[in-house]
């Protein structure tokens, strides 16, 4: 999390635990690359954390070395997964074409981020300009404008054309913490942006667990037939 260590292991624990439960709740290998979000967030927030304690103690390496798996987390890893998550969820024909495209969308722009992972140093700070304290992680790469609109394609439009009404809303509710984290908190975007979307990842949970209580049949039911040709 953007604030604290505290706040960083508490929310990564929570998530994590989440995370193991909505996993769980999977049924099958199709469902299991969305159910695996919300645990990989908690992974994410740990790793946060442990970029705060370097703050504190004398630990250049582990400052480097977590900072840089941080990155790889918000920079490489959402934009490849969350489309191919999206996609193997997915079993209407037009829907999962047009996810396919998001999905090359983000391994373009993720290899792209990579490149300047491995080749330029990426260095984490503590921004003092607020009264509460943000992470920052110096990646001017990543805004550059074309990069942030295919970035944000990638990870929130290609939920949009989800058949399932939760999902679609996870999509929605990350752009629009997008646009309010841009609009406040630019320099601390990544840090501040990452905690907003790893809370709604809890989201994906409510999908499964409603999905159980038969909000969302599962795709061999009738509802699963008939959205096949929707």
């Amino acid at each position: 999390m953007c604030f604290s260590a505290t706040a960083s292991f508490v929310a990564g624990t929570a998530l994590s635990g989440i995370g193991v439960a909505t996993v769980r709740n999977s049924r099958d290998r199709s469902e299991l690359p969305l159910a695996m979000i919300p645990l990989l967030f908690g992974v994410q927030q740990l790793i946060e954390g442990v970029v705060w304690l370097t703050f504190q103690h004398d630990a250049p390496t582990l400052k480097q070395v977590s900072t840089y798996s941080y990155s790889v987390f918000s920079h490489v890893l959402w934009p490849m997964y969350i489309p191919f998550a999206m996609r193997s969820l997915e079993f209407v024909p037009w829907r999962k074409h047009t996810l396919l495209i998001f999905q090359t969308i983000g391994i373009i722009v993720g290899m792209y981020l990579l490149f300047f992972i491995v080749t330029r140093p990426v260095v984490a700070e503590i921004d003092g300009m607020h009264i509460v304290r943000h992470l920052v992680y110096d990646s001017p790469h990543f805004y550059i404008i074309p990069v942030m609109v295919l970035y944000v394609a990638a990870t929130c439009v290609s939920c949009f054309f989800s058949s399932h009404p939760f999902v679609r809303l996870f999509g929605v509710l990350a752009f629009l913490s997008f646009v309010g984290t841009y609009l406040f908190y630019v320099r601390a975007l990544v840090s501040v942006w990452c905690f907003f979307a790893a809370v709604l990842s809890l989201i994906i949970y409510l999908h499964l667990h409603y999905r159980d209580l038969g909000g969302f049949p599962a795709h061999g039911g009738a509802h699963g037939i008939r959205s096949r040709s929707t």
